[in-house]
């Protein structure tokens, strides 16, 4: 971890304060003259968001979340070993992976530096319980990042100051990765009020991660997950407490959060602020560099030679997009075509494989590629700066959260609601629990397509193996983790090689 820990350091001694997102420095800072302010207070928290931003861990959203799942694919063209994902050829000297791992621990450190200086600070207690509860919440979410990419992993819990400190222990076992990130999360409940702000989370946000993080627990146990067979959990009892935190998110905040009744309302770039996002990551166009805006539409858009493309919705209607776009990530014809009824909105509406000009007449882009998805176009792109926004969090996705964990009577309406949004009959009624919660976790390969889910639901299933192919010729406990870094097993002694990560 050093060669990375060194910079956060630094970096953390530092206290870089930032008016936005990003870093900007105004100076010298020491851990003696910083913090002292809640604009100081604010200004770390900011710090400890950004990480977020960084490229490789913004697109590492798809790379670890998508690449390797049966949704998508790269171009084949795409430099780099993207396709080490896209095969499960990924080894410890897999940059990609690396990068991800990298900015999860840069994003705990600076979240540690908050929580050490403003949880011991002298600031009145809502601000100390508004910012502390952020940074844990950023906490939490970094080692859950972490444990569902890597399983077990170095754990750190307080702020680096010294090169001594870069070495973090080794976690004894997955249990107390998630003791830790559960103590954050509830601690964070306690702390943080329903206040819905663009880019920021809440006390919603909160009871969110925290019901994933049940469902983790819950249906990896149940299904024989690798590195979590031998937990000792009730798996009904975890259940249990995956429904009461999701009950809170989908129950408790009507007006503030809950369904969009507009399918593509939900991907506008232009109302980060609807009633679906309760966790979006702040960026905005009008950024002055990579990070303040994003340029996630040309991950995923077809290349027209620089000319601005059209894409055309079942209205008629037609939204501008960059024409300019890289096509890396492309979308499988098979999971399109068997995942998808014909008439579903979310196939209609959402993944696209036609380009269109001004006039809504067909054009071929160059080169032809296939199928892709639209939930992340900004019609309003300012060359290749745009608006478009990872969904890191959803309202449906923690109302299907609940659905799974509560199963049938609460279940039902819940996954019926996303269905008649998305334009399809309702789930087939008299399903046993056990099959409901597949059919659950069928609906949420389609509603949550292409949003960095779906290695993960794959994995706490135990069925990567039997869903991509790539993955086939491996072992279910083989597919459960990626490899720690090689880098990181070098420079920390506390890290074996032949850690096998459960």
């Amino acid at each position: 971890m050093r060669h990375y820990a060194i910079y956060t350091a630094i970096a953390a001694i530092l206290a870089l304060s930032a008016c936005s997102l990003q870093e900007k420095s105004y100076g010298f800072y020491s851990g003696d003259n910083f913090y002292k302010t809640e604009e100081d207070a604010e200004s770390g928290l900011m710090y400890a968001y950004n990480a977020l931003n960084y490229l490789e861990y913004l697109r590492g959203i798809w790379y670890v979340g998508d690449i390797p799942t049966d949704d998508m694919y790269p171009k084949s063209d795409e430099p780099g070993d993207i396709h080490m994902l896209e095969n499960w050829t990924v080894t410890p000297n897999t940059e990609l992976t690396h990068y991800y791992y990298k900015y999860c621990y840069i994003g705990i450190n600076r979240a540690n530096m908050v929580i050490d200086r403003v949880g011991n600070g002298n600031f009145a207690e809502d601000v100390r319980n508004r910012i502390v509860g952020e940074a844990l919440f950023l906490r939490a979410w970094n080692y859950f990042n972490l444990v569902r990419s890597f399983g077990v992993c170095p754990v750190s819990l307080k702020p680096i100051s010294s090169l001594e400190q870069t070495t973090s222990p080794l976690a004894k076992d997955i249990k107390e990765i998630y003791d830790i990130i559960i103590k954050d999360c509830s601690d964070a409940i306690d702390m943080l009020e329903v206040n819905k702000s663009f880019g920021r989370v809440d006390k919603a946000a909160a009871q969110g991660l925290l019901a994933k993080v049940y469902l983790t627990l819950a249906s990896s146990k149940e299904y024989g997950a690798a590195g979590y067979r031998s937990l000792d959990i009730d798996v009904a009892a975890t259940y249990a407490l995956a429904a009461e935190q999701a009950s809170h998110v989908v129950g408790d905040y009507e007006g503030i959060y809950g369904f969009d009744t507009d399918l593509r309302h939900i991907y506008d770039v232009n109302a980060p602020d609807g009633p679906e996002h309760i966790f979006i990551m702040s960026t905005d166009r009008s950024g002055t560099h990579e990070g303040m805006y994003t340029k996630i539409p040309l991950q995923f858009l077809p290349n027209n030679s620089s000319v601005p493309i059209f894409i055309k919705y079942g209205d008629g209607s037609l939204q501008k997009g960059n024409g300019n776009g890289w096509g890396v990530f492309l979308i499988n014809d098979d999971f399109v075509e068997s995942a998808f009824l014909t008439t579903d909105k979310r196939r209609t509406e959402l993944i696209h494989r036609t380009i269109y000009d001004q006039n809504g007449i067909e054009i071929t882009p160059s080169p032809v590629r296939g199928y892709f998805t639209s939930k992340y176009v900004d019609p309003d792109f300012i060359g290749e700066r745009t608006s478009a926004r990872p969904y890191l969090m959803r309202f449906s996705d923690i109302a299907l959260v609940l659905a799974e964990a509560a199963g049938p009577e609460t279940g039902y309406p819940l996954v019926n609601a996303i269905r008649s949004r998305a334009g399809i009959g309702e789930l087939t009624p008299g399903l046993s629990l056990a099959d409901f919660r597949k059919a659950v976790i069928d609906e949420r390969k389609r509603e949550l397509a292409f949003e960095g889910n779906r290695l993960f639901d794959l994995r706490r299933t135990a069925s990567v193996t039997r869903t991509v192919q790539e993955a086939s010729s491996l072992t279910e406990d083989e597919a459960a983790f990626f490899p720690i870094p090689q880098r990181e097993v070098d420079l920390n002694p506390n890290v074996p090689s032949s850690q096998n990560n459960f």
